[in-house]
C-alpha cells in the first residue's frame, strides 16, 4: 500500500533536536533510512522565533549548573562530549558562521534564525532524510518488529523511534504536550509540563502604574523561609500584572507560589551611600513636592511607586518634611522592592517548559530509553530546562546529535 512507509528510524518532531538527530544519523551511516514527521506545515517553526529572530544557538559558558530538572546531573556527560566548540564546529561544517556577543551568547553572523534552520534543513535533505510535514499522529505502538506510527495520511513502520517533539511552550508555534502522552504510554514517568523562561505574575498595588517601565538592577528570589534561592542582574520590565525581563525569566525556573521577588534598583550603590543621596535630594528639592525626590535618579513613575511602597501617600507634601524614619524606609524600598509570586505566566509567554520524561529513565550516553529498546528521547521532551542565553538550544542540538549517532 502506498500509505505504508518503512524506515530504519522515524523521528517525531522537525525542530532543533529532530533535525540535528537526522543529520547525525545519516552522517554516521549513509545507508540508514530516516524519516522526520512534523505536524506543522514546515519544519523548525519554533527555531525561527528564538533569540528575537536571531537564534541564540549556544553560549560560551555551557555547564550543567545552568540547568534544572531530573536530567541535570546526567547532562554533564553530554556537555563534556558536546561543549560549545564542538557544537560550533558541527554548525561550521554545515555552512554556518557564528559570533559571540559580550555576554557569551552565540548567533549566526547574519543575525537571522532562518540561516540556522536553512543549514539544518538543507543538510537533512542533502543527506537523504525524508521529511513529512502536516502529519497528525493518531497512534504509536510497539510490536515485535519495531514501531508503528499511524497518522491521518500514512502508516510509518520503523525499527527505531525518536521522540523529539518538544514541550507545551509556545503553542502558537506548534508546542504541545503530545510527547507526554507518547512516553507515558510506553511506561515512562513524566513530570507535567509547566511554563518557564517567562514573565512572573506577582501581587502588587503599584504594578499598573508601572506598566511599560524598565529599570536595570538585581532581582532575587526568596523562599517562604526567607532564604535567597537565586539572584540575577539585568533589565527588569514591569507589566500591569507581572515582572519581566531576562533576569526574571531565569528566576522563573525556580519560582513557587508565595515566594518573593526582591528588586535592588540601585545595586551599585550601598544603603549608606543611598541614605546620603536621599538626604542630599531632600535639601536640594526641599520646597518641591515629595514626588520630585528621585529627580535625576529614576523616572517619575518609578519614584512615585517607591514612595507608595514606603508608606507615603500624600504627594503634595514638601521634600523638606521627610523624617529620618521615612528616609530609612524609602532607602530600604529602593534596595528591597518586594513582590509576592502568584505564578509563572502561561505557555503563550514561555520560551521553554519545566517538566518532561524522568531523566533517570534515559541512558545519557546514547539517549535511548532504559525501559523500551529502540526508543530514543531528546530535546525538550526530557525533564531539563536551562537559563536564557542559548542553553536550551544547545541541549536540543547536542541531545539530538547524540541520539542520531546511536541510531
Amino acid at each position: 500500500m502506498d500509505n505504508i512507509k518503512k524506515f530504519d528510524a522515524v523521528i517525531i518532531g522537525g525542530g532543533a533536536a529532530g533535525l540535528m538527530c537526522a543529520i547525525a544519523a545519516k552522517k554516521k551511516n549513509k545507508s540508514i533510512s530516516v524519516a522526520i514527521i512534523e505536524k506543522n506545515d514546515r519544519v523548525g517553526k519554533k527555531l525561527l522565533s528564538t533569540g528575537n529572530g536571531r537564534c541564540n544557538l549556544t553560549n560560551k559558558n555551557i555547564s550543567s549548573l545552568k540547568y534544572t530538572g531530573s536530567f541535570k546531573n546526567q547532562s554533564k556527560y553530554i556537555f563534556s562530549k558536546y561543549d560549545t566548540n564542538r557544537l560550533l564546529e558541527i554548525f561550521k561544517n554545515l555552512g554556518l558562521l557564528t559570533f559571540s556577543d559580550d555576554s557569551g551568547r552565540y548567533y549566526p553572523v547574519c543575525k537571522q534564525a532562518s540561516a540556522v534552520l536553512d543549514v539544518l534543513r538543507f543538510a537533512s535533505e542533502r543527506l537523504g532524510a525524508e521529511i513529512f510535514c502536516k502529519e497528525n499522529i493518531r497512534s504509536i505502538r510497539k510490536n515485535e518488529n519495531g514501531f508503528v506510527i499511524k497518522t491521518d495520511e500514512h502508516e510509518f513502520i520503523s525499527k527505531k523511534l525518536v521522540i523529539a517533539n518538544g514541550s507545551k511552550a509556545a503553542p502558537k508555534l506548534g508546542g504541545s504536550g503530545s510527547a507526554a502522552d507518547y512516553l507515558k504510554n510506553f511506561g515512562h514517568k513524566f513530570t507535567p509540563f509547566s511554563p518557564a523562561l517567562c514573565p512572573v505574575k506577582v501581587k502588587s498595588d503599584i504594578l499598573k502604574s508601572l506598566k511599560g517601565m524598565r529599570v536595570t538592577g538585581n532581582a532575587s528570589l526568596i523562599d517562604k523561609n526567607g532564604n535567597k534561592i537565586k539572584s540575577e542582574s539585568g533589565e527588569i520590565q514591569f507589566t500591569d500584572t507581572a515582572l519581566s525581563g531576562i533576569c526574571i525569566f531565569n528566576l522563573s525556573l525556580y519560582t513557587k507560589k508565595d515566594f518573593m521577588i526582591s528588586l535592588d534598583l540601585l545595586p551599585d550603590i550601598s544603603k549608606n551611600e543611598l541614605l546620603l543621596i536621599i538626604n542630599s535630594n531632600k535639601s536640594l528639592f526641599s520646597n518641591l513636592e515629595i514626588e520630585n525626590l528621585f529627580t535625576g535618579i529614576f523616572h517619575k513613575r518609578i519614584g512615585q511607586a517607591i514612595l507608595k511602597m514606603s508608606g507615603i501617600k500624600d504627594f503634595s507634601r514638601r521634600c523638606s518634611s521627610l523624617s529620618e524614619k521615612e528616609i530609612n524606609e524609602i532607602s530600604h524600598t529602593v534596595k528591597n522592592m518586594e513582590f509576592t509570586v502568584i505564578e509563572n505566566c502561561g505557555f503563550d509567554h514561555a520560551q521553554c517548559a519545566l517538566g518532561g520524561v524522568c531523566g533517570t529513565e534515559i541512558n545519557e550516553k546514547t539517549m535511548e530509553s532504559k525501559l523500551v529498546k529502540g526508543l530514543y528521547i531528546c530535546g525538550e521532551a526530557i525533564d531539563i530546562c536551562g537559563e536564557c542565553g542559548g542553553y536550551n538550544l544547545h541541549f536540543a542540538f547536542s541531545s539530538g546529535h547524540l541520539a542520531g549517532e546511536n541510531l
